[in-house]
């Protein structure tokens, strides 16, 4: 460091100079005058001694500016060169730790040059992909059951959704209680614009779990689903290939799990009684319930008004309870309890019992049936659950103690039969 304010110095005349000529030259100035610049080192303190002194310049052309500027360097050039005859003849006498400690700051100076140099090269494409990827990260949303801005019908029952922001918008779907959502905006009024399933629409936020209570309600009331994942799935009344078949059930089919067992085999929900698949054929996953879509049957189109009324009055039960025995549509019925009390309005009369009601009325085929018709399914060739066709492959029943009046394909499992109660 001893050397490094004449190094500093020389190099600052140059500069001085340069930019005098420059100005010279651009400005043509009358006269630049240059300082003299003396550096007194005695030899007692190992130091050494020269003067530099730049003469004025006046007038002088372009070439002869230059030639004085290679010559200061020139005279630089030759100061630099004895300081670095007299430092190594300085070194051989100086004590090792400060040669030691020259070493590191001249090393800490490359050092610092380095860092600068690397500070104003560009990052390399990697670094920016690099960049780019931790950020995207970053923003990801959460995501909680497939649900980036989650709601959760907070109802007894069902939750209607609708075309229109409004009461009187056009009903076409239903969330059951505790059925999860999409929320994709809510308005001033407080209506949400959501999503569920095959369903778009509306519903008030007042009937929904919101934010963190939303999660927390997620996390109590999810289930495990098995989605059948093969054409046609066999339904069985033991965990095992040897037991018998009670049904089948097509392709993408969700099932409600009740347990999924030791050796690979599902027990779940057939309606009101437990069944058995393999799980080779399902894929389990942990889900919240969807809409139902309602789809509407219009007067004047092929189907009577009394069987359109039908229809729309059985509608309005989605989402009530399911009980065992039951005949309310709005406290809690049973499968042959819903399409008896249903039936009972229109002025029929049937027996609460499945089996007893498929002895009823006239048998019709798939391809003919028409809203209002029942569909009758068996476990092991006898009848055990009835639903009510609404048309559209669909029908409606009382399901399950889980589920209660729902809405489901006309073969979400195999129709053993399907009677006509209705004049056409």
């Amino acid at each position: 460091m001893k050397y490094t304010g004449v190094i500093v110095g020389v190099g600052f005349a140059a500069i001085l100079f340069s930019s005098g000529a420059s100005s010279k030259r651009e400005e043509q100035e009358t006269e630049t005058e240059v300082e003299v610049i003396a550096l007194d080192l005695s030899e007692n303190k190992n130091e050494y001694s020269f003067e530099l002194e730049l003469p004025s310049v006046e007038n002088e052309e372009e070439s002869a500016a230059e030639e004085d500027t290679v010559a200061l360097s020139a005279g630089v050039g030759e100061v630099l060169d004895k300081l670095g005859e007299d430092e190594s003849e300085h070194t051989e006498t100086s004590a090792e730790p400060e040669t030691a400690k020259e070493q590191d700051e001249m090393e800490l100076s490359a050092g610092v040059g380095a860092v600068f140099e690397e500070a104003e090269q560009e990052p390399s494409d990697d670094a920016v992909q690099a960049r780019d990827i931790e950020v995207q990260e970053e923003v990801e949303p959460e995501t909680h059951w497939g649900y980036t801005n989650l709601g959760i019908a907070h109802v007894d029952n069902h939750l209607n959704i609708r075309q229109e922001p409004n009461e009187n918008g056009k009903l076409i779907g239903k969330l059951s209680k505790d059925a999860a959502c999409e929320i994709l905006e809510i308005d001033e009024n407080g209506w949400a614009h959501i999503k569920s399933g095959k369903v778009e629409g509306y519903c008030s936020t007042e009937f929904l779990y919101l934010g963190d209570e939303a999660i927390a309600r997620g996390q109590e009331v999810a289930s495990m689903i098995a989605i059948v994942n093969t054409q046609t799935l066999k339904v069985r009344g033991e965990p095992n290939t040897e037991s018998i078949v009670i049904t089948l059930i097509p392709q993408e089919e969700e099932l409600e799990v009740v347990e999924i067992m030791d050796n690979g085999w599902i027990k779940f929900l057939l309606d009101d009684e437990e069944a058995y698949v393999s799980g080779d054929y399902v894929d389990v996953e942990e889900r919240l319930e969807k809409a139902v879509t309602l789809t509407e049957l219009k007067y004047g189109q092929g189907v009577s008004d009394v069987r359109v009324n039908m229809v729309q009055y059985a509608k309005q039960f989605v989402g009530n309870p399911y009980v065992w025995g039951g005949a309310s549509l709005t406290n809690g019925t049973d499968c042959s309890g819903f399409t008896m009390s249903i039936y009972k309005k229109y002025g029929v009369s049937l027996p609460h019992h499945a089996a007893s009601q498929a002895q009823l009325g006239t048998k019709i085929d798939i391809s003919s049936a028409q809203p209002g018709d029942l569909v009758f399914y068996a476990k092991n060739g006898s009848i055990n659950h009835v639903a009510m066709y609404i048309g559209n492959g669909q029908v409606i029943h009382a399901s399950s103690p889980k589920t209660g009046i729902k809405i489901s394909s006309w073969n979400y499992r195999t129709p053993a039969c399907i009677r006509r109660y209705l004049p056409n």
